[in-house]
C-alpha cells in the first residue's frame, strides 16, 4: 500500500479556537481557591514548565505505573485497536500533550489505511505545536489539524471539523481528574458528536490495592510532593507571594468506597501568606488543608455505569497484563 505524501508543513495546521467564554485568570482562581471551604487550587495549575519537567519525571518512577501499563496495553493490542470501528478512520484525541503513546496507534492505523487524519486539542499551543511538528515530520502518511483550545469549549463549537468516521481519544486516565457528575458530563458532550460508526477510546485506571495507589501517588524519592508544592511557588512567582512550600506537607489520602484519591497541601503549623497580586493575605491553621487533586480509580462496572449515564456502552476493553489499567470502547448506546 503505497501512501502519497507531501512536505511536512504541507500537512500541519494549527487552529485557535476563540473562548465562548472568558475563562478566570490564575489569580482569579486562587483567590476563589483561598476564598473556599475546605481550601483548593485547580490542578490544571500543576502544569507550568517545572511542573511538566516534574510530572514528566514522576511517569519515569518506578511507582507510577499508570503510564507504562497503559502503554502496554497499546503497544500489545494497539493492532486490534484500530481495527475496532473498521477503517479508514480518523482521529480525534482530547488533551493530546505530547502525544507520545497516540504514536503507536497511529503507527498502527497506518498499517492499514493509506493516510490518517489526527486532530489532537490541547491547552497548550506550544506543546501542540512541538508535538504536532514532530508527528508529520515522523509520518509521512499523516495530516495533522491540531487545535489550541480547552476541550470542553472545543466540543460546542462548530470548529471541529472531520472527513471518516472518528475515533475520539481520552487518554492517561485524565477521566479520573473529574468528580464523577463532571466526568459524566464530559462524556455526554462526546457523545453528542459521535455519529454512528464512531467510538471513544478512553484511558481509565483501575481500583486497586491501597498500598500500590499509595505509593503511586506518595513516592519513595520525593517527586510527586515536590511536584505538588510547585503549586505554590508559581503562586509565589507569579501572583508576589511569600509560601514557604517547606512548611507545607504532601499528603495523599484513598477512598476506597468512591475510588477517589485525593492530594491534599498541609499546613505545618499556623501562619499567614501575603499574596501581593491580590492584595490580600491568606490564614493557615495548624493541621489546615489544601486540596489539590483528585484522581479517581474504577472499576470495569464504574466505567460501563459512567458510560451508560453519558449514553454510551462498553464495546471492548482492554487491559495490561496485571489488570491494572483499562482501555475502553464507548460507543453511543
Amino acid at each position: 500500500m503505497r501512501a502519497v505524501t507531501t512536505a511536512p508543513m504541507d500537512r500541519l495546521q494549527i487552529v485557535t479556537v476563540p473562548q465562548p467564554l472568558r475563562l478566570p485568570s490564575f489569580a482569579e482562581d486562587v483567590a476563589a481557591g483561598f476564598a473556599a471551604r475546605p481550601k483548593k487550587l485547580n490542578s490544571k495549575y500543576f502544569y507550568d514548565a517545572v511542573g511538566s519537567a516534574l510530572f514528566d519525571a514522576i511517569t519515569l518512577l518506578p511507582e507510577y505505573y499508570l503510564t507504562r501499563a497503559e502503554t502496554a496495553i497499546l503497544r500489545e493490542w494497539g493492532w486490534e485497536i484500530v481495527r475496532a470501528l473498521g477503517n479508514p478512520v480518523e482521529f480525534v484525541e482530547l488533551g493530546s500533550g505530547s502525544a507520545a503513546k497516540t504514536r503507536i496507534l497511529i503507527e498502527e492505523a497506518l498499517r492499514v489505511q493509506r493516510t490518517l487524519r489526527y486532530s489532537p486539542i490541547d491547552i497548550s499551543a506550544e506543546a501542540l505545536r512541538a508535538s504536532a511538528g514532530s508527528l508529520v515530520e515522523s509520518y509521512p502518511a499523516l495530516r495533522v489539524c491540531g487545535y489550541v483550545a480547552d476541550y470542553f469549549s472545543i466540543l460546542d463549537t462548530p470548529h471541529l471539523r472531520r472527513t471518516e468516521k472518528v475515533l475520539f481519544m481520552f487518554m492517561g486516565s485524565n477521566i479520573g481528574n473529574y468528580e464523577p457528575p463532571e466526568a459524566v458530563a464530559l462524556l455526554r458532550r462526546v457523545a453528542a458528536l459521535l455519529k454512528p460508526g464512531d467510538g471513544l477510546l478512553l484511558g481509565a485506571d483501575l481500583k486497586k490495592d491501597r498500598r500500590e495507589l499509595m505509593l503511586a501517588y506518595d513516592d519513595a524519592a520525593g517527586v510527586t510532593a515536590a511536584f505538588n508544592k510547585n503549586v505554590l511557588v508559581r503562586v509565589d512567582r507569579e501572583l508576589q507571594a511569600d509560601f514557604d512550600a517547606k512548611q507545607f506537607e504532601h499528603v495523599v489520602e484513598y477512598d476506597e468506597k468512591t475510588g477517589g484519591l485525593h492530594s491534599y497541601l498541609v499546613a505545618l503549623s499556623e501562619q499567614t501568606v501575603t499574596i501581593g497580586a491580590l492584595g490580600t493575605t491568606v490564614h493557615f491553621n495548624d493541621g489546615e488543608r489544601i486540596h489539590t487533586e483528585s484522581a479517581y480509580k474504577y472499576s470495569p462496572e464504574d466505567i460501563a455505569e459512567m458510560a451508560r449515564a453519558a449514553g454510551l456502552s462498553v464495546s471492548r476493553a482492554w487491559f495490561d497484563g496485571d489488570r491494572r489499567f483499562s482501555v475502553n470502547l464507548l460507543v453511543r448506546a
